[in-house]
């Protein structure tokens, strides 16, 4: 599983409610694909910049492309054996707000972590349900995060420990879901420069793509390049809502959306919105 976001987790100060506040949206995106395609990934990138002319550089970096170069690098991406997770989080709701319980279990970023919570209970889910059907037993699962400053991905881990033990225990706190912490190896959780690991470049395009497609508020709003990713976005039951991409928050009648932000989440199943 490679994991990268897209926006930031401030929450004193949020746009457009704060002119010069912190992203309104923090989208954070990754894959999941088997143990033997790890080392094809650094092909899989090699083969995407050659077909999109993204040469420059030693890495690879979504936002920096044109617009023709995105859908290039969605369609590529798109044909690859992945399966897709994203968590986009409407800030505006939380603007402000603080929460010690949660803080004494997230550590200072308690709401990125959360985020990611919700995004390892779906590609656990879903690594856990594949092994057994394959394998007939659990097979862990590697992490590899996009290091990013100001992140203490120490927190992060510890933050999983917690919750891999109420988990077995039973004792989960918001238990609609949990993190499978038969998948979860505390000794296979990574974190590393983007430019280091193609891994975590294909991950920035995720991240990004939909990023792109809720934060109204840029020029680079789009929604056509996410809407490319449906064919790797993964599923729970046949519907990519609530799985391969979740809203929060959950009700989406708590959240005030313009027509522009909704038609991402709609595309992929949200019908209440």
């Amino acid at each position: 599983m490679y994991i990268d976001e897209a926006g930031d987790d401030g929450l004193s100060r949020i746009k457009p409610v704060d002119s010069n506040g912190a992203s309104e949206w923090l989208c954070i995106g990754g894959f999941l694909t088997r143990a033997n395609y790890e080392a094809k990934t650094v092909q899989w990138v090699k083969e995407m910049r050659r077909h999109i002319s993204a040469l420059q550089g030693p890495a690879l970096h979504y936002r920096k492309l044109s617009p023709s170069k995105k859908d290039a690098a969605c369609s590529f991406l798109a044909d690859l054996p992945v399966k897709a997770f994203v968590v986009c989080s409407h800030k505006v709701n939380m603007r402000g707000h603080q929460s010690s319980s949660a803080a004494i279990r997230g550590g200072k970023q308690w709401f990125y972590n959360y985020c990611v919570r919700l995004l390892m209970e779906r590609a656990t889910e879903m690594c856990l349900k594949d092994s057994l059907k394959h394998y007939k037993e659990p097979r862990p699962l590697k992490v590899v995060f996009s290091a990013r400053g100001g992140h203490s991905y120490g927190q992060t881990k510890a933050y999983w420990e917690i919750l891999k033990r109420q988990a077995a225990g039973g004792t989960t706190v918001l238990n609609k879901r949990e993190i499978r912490h038969q998948v979860l190896r505390f000794n296979l959780i990574d974190y590393l420069p983007h430019q280091q690991n193609a891994g975590l470049q294909i991950a920035d395009i995720i991240a990004s793509a939909f990023y792109q497609s809720v934060e109204t508020s840029t020029l680079k709003w789009e929604p056509r390049h996410a809407k490319m990713l449906q064919p790797i976005m993964a599923k729970e039951r046949n519907v990519v809502a609530d799985f391969g991409l979740a809203l929060q928050p959950t009700n989406p009648r708590d959240i005030n959306l313009t027509e522009d932000q909704k038609a991402i989440f709609r595309y992929y199943g949200y019908t209440a919105l």
